[in-house]
């Protein structure tokens, strides 16, 4: 899997050999425009900033897929190999859809 990451998110987080940081290659991106990096390059997004439901469900943005995590403090030691192993579980339907990952639940939809 290709993946993006946003700012918001934890530099553990990194599902895939090919992952590119957004705070590394452009920090203060606004989120269409981090959107518009991972379906141009054909990535995930991978983010913990809620903004991007609104962005792929209330717009008709275009994406290529968008994994947003929600993990609380006390769960962060399990944050990285959940989202490694939700990716290797769900890697077939990950594309171009909307995937909450939490402790113990993952719920993807598929964009309308």
């Amino acid at each position: 899997m290709r993946a993006v990451i946003s700012e918001s998110s934890a530099p553990g987080a990194r599902p895939a050999n090919d992952v590119v940081a957004v705070a590394e290659l452009s920090p203060r991106t606004d989120d269409e425009a981090v959107a518009h990096l991972a379906v141009r390059d054909d990535r995930t997004l991978l983010t913990e900033d809620k903004d991007f439901g609104r962005l792929v469900f209330a717009t008709t943005h275009k994406t290529g897929g968008v994994i947003l995590i929600r993990f609380p403090g006390d769960a962060r030691r399990l944050l990285a190999s959940t989202v490694v192993e939700a990716v290797s579980r769900y890697s077939d339907r990950l594309g171009g859809s909307f995937v909450v990952i939490s402790p113990g639940r993952i719920r993807i939809a598929e964009k309308p």
